[in-house]
């Protein structure tokens, strides 16, 4: 084993922190569900009494554990001391908006309601009608005294908790303001529960109470992620944490599998001082698909790999078939879309290139530095590069904001307004003008967008616009770039999106409401790509070949969502730069 695993120790429950509370998060497709998962069975298994709560929008529990589950609870059958209650955030949400908005129907204009609705649209109201769900459990000394360790799959954002605790003088600013902030609209529906707010927050920053589990996978963005979430809880006094590298390739037994490791323990190598400060176990990548309990008790402790037959080579849809088409109905505007860290920038570059090749003049576009564009891309006379820094345009617009808030505001409802400028709804607005700017030129060249806004915000700022023309206010100013662009991305002949994910159920999920987010927004999005296929690799490292034969599950739920309009980039460690970019395109 290499010598960067020397600080770390095979993960076993007996080794966690074992406090009342246990909270497993980490970036979507890591194995966060799983891992949560096989930690309440092993506790369950010891004799303890244990209750596992999920709250994540993406929770498989119910396939997981082959069992049809409520938000109160459910005994497990063939675990003894388990309850298992899976709560549905986007359900809670949903109740959660009805509730704030349900009085005003009837009595203000629909545009009014439209928007109110689409301010609670968002994640940032998905994150806190879950943690109103929770928190109830997370106060609760009747279920404290019941259960020796309530365990939950997916922690509050530091950002939430944040939002929490500020003071309830909010509803005046939101009454008075007009600079349109993004997420404090979410906190309408708490009035009277600040105190059970306060509470949970208080247990959860408890290292007595408390501990938080940081579940990563061995590559650059999960670690990224979870060296952002533990420094933004460590912020709101949530210390108590742990790391687990989850699918650590412990050996090698082809090209592939030798290049999958070595990349694996660069990017451990390259880990940040935080989160090597954690104490950090690892779990190896198993080759058996994590449902059901025989596989649940054995990913903790069992390397066995389940007999595959030889996985052959299938015939499955090029890159090619994508570029081709968009090439043949000129469209102008191309989005790659997807959740981080499943190779946006990498497609987005190929079919750049690929554009280019059959003749386009192209403006390739990313929020990555534009330095990591010209590594991937090096430059071409009919290719244009740019990158938008998101931390310019979230400072530029930050300014604006306070600025305009100043000219009416104190001091204390400007501490709402700055926190409310910390959201993830801030910079997705920001970056939205950036955007805008950029497809005002899509009439002189192709642009390709690595890294677009989401669903989410296109709805949000169309419904503000609707919102300013009926009540003859605004929310401040709305560049002539930003007007035009929303017909421009609506127009199915001018924009198309392509949206990414890998052959695993979590990313293939999120891809779907990512896509039904678009759809909403009415923006056109046929196309899906696959990428990093081990199924398309011909891998020959057993281990592989047993992960690659349950890729084709994942891949035909693409075919079937994607209307059969998808596409299959094979697992490739190679460095994608330049022409290399090219094996991409083919299968």
């Amino acid at each position: 084993m290499d010598k960067k695993l020397n600080n770390m120790q095979p993960f076993n429950v007996e080794l966690l922190p074992l406090t009342k509370y246990i909270f497993f998060t980490g970036k979507g497709g890591v194995g966060k569900t799983s891992t949560a998962c096989a930690t309440a069975i092993a506790l369950a298994d010891s004799g303890k009494k244990i209750m596992l709560i999920s709250t994540d929008p993406a929770s498989n529990l119910q396939d997981v554990f082959e069992t049809e589950l409520t938000n109160k609870g459910v005994e497990i059958d063939g675990v003894r001391n388990l309850v298992v209650a899976n709560f549905d955030p986007e359900q809670a949400a949903f109740e959660y908006k009805e509730s704030v908005v349900g009085p005003y129907r009837g009595k203000l204009p629909n545009p009014v309601i439209q928007n109110m609705e689409e301010q609670l649209s968002g994640s940032c109201t998905v994150e806190i009608a879950a943690f109103n769900e929770f928190s109830d459990f997370i106060t609760d000394e009747d279920k404290a005294d019941e259960y020796d360790h309530i365990l939950f799959d997916t922690a509050p954002t530091g950002h939430t908790l944040r939002m929490l605790q500020l003071p309830s003088a909010w509803r005046d600013f939101m009454d008075e303001s007009t600079h349109g902030a993004s997420c404090l609209g979410q906190l309408s529906g708490l009035e009277g529960k600040q105190q059970v707010y306060q509470s949970a927050v208080s247990n959860l920053s408890n290292p007595e109470l408390t501990t938080l589990v940081l579940v990563t996978r061995p590559e650059m963005s999960p670690l990224k992620e979870a060296d952002r979430a533990s420094k933004e809880l460590e912020q709101i006094g949530v210390k108590n944490q742990a790391l687990i590298v989850n699918a650590l390739l412990t050996q090698a037994n082809d090209t592939l599998s030798q290049s999958i490791y070595d990349k694996q323990q660069v990017a451990l190598g390259d880990m940040s001082n935080r989160l090597q400060k954690l104490t950090t176990y690892y779990i190896p990548l198993r080759s058996y698909n994590l449902g059901g309990l025989s596989h649940l008790r054995a990913m903790l402790t069992d390397d066995r790999v389940d007999q595959q037959s030889p996985v052959e080579k299938v015939d499955l849809p090029s890159l090619s078939t994508i570029t081709h088409h968009l090439n043949e109905t000129n469209k102008r505007v191309i989005f790659t879309m997807g959740k981080g860290g499943v190779g946006k920038t990498t497609l987005a570059a190929t079919i750049a290139l690929d554009l280019a090749d059959q003749g386009k003049n192209v403006h390739l576009t990313t929020t990555d530095p534009a330095s990591h564009l010209h590594h991937v891309l090096d430059d071409r006379s009919n290719i244009r590069m740019s990158y938008i820094d998101e931390e310019k345009e979230l400072k530029t617009y930050r300014e604006s904001v306070l600025a305009k808030a100043r000219e009416t505001m104190g001091e204390d409802d400007l501490a709402y307004i700055e926190e409310d400028l910390r959201s993830p709804c801030t910079q997705e607005i920001a970056v939205f003008r950036a955007f805008a700017e950029l497809v005002d030129h899509s009439d002189e060249e192709v642009v390709v967008i690595d890294t677009a806004p989401t669903g989410h915000t296109l709805l949000l700022l169309d419904a503000t616009e609707s919102y300013h023309r009926e009540i003859e206010r605004t929310s401040g100013d709305t560049p002539p770039s930003v007007q035009r662009l929303l017909p421009k991305l609506r127009d199915p002949d001018h924009t198309a999106v392509v949206i990414v994910t890998y052959p695993e159920q979590t990313p293939v999920y999120e891809a779907g409401r990512l896509a039904d987010d678009l759809t909403r927004a009415k923006i056109d999005n046929k196309w899906w790509v696959v990428n990093a296929s081990l199924l398309a690799s011909g891998t020959t490292d057993p281990l592989l070949q047993a992960k690659a034969s349950q890729e084709r599950k994942w891949i035909e739920e693409v075919k079937r969502k994607s209307d059969n309009r998808y596409a299959v980039v094979s697992y490739d460690t190679t460095e994608l730069n330049g022409d290399h970019l090219k094996n991409l395109l083919t299968v």
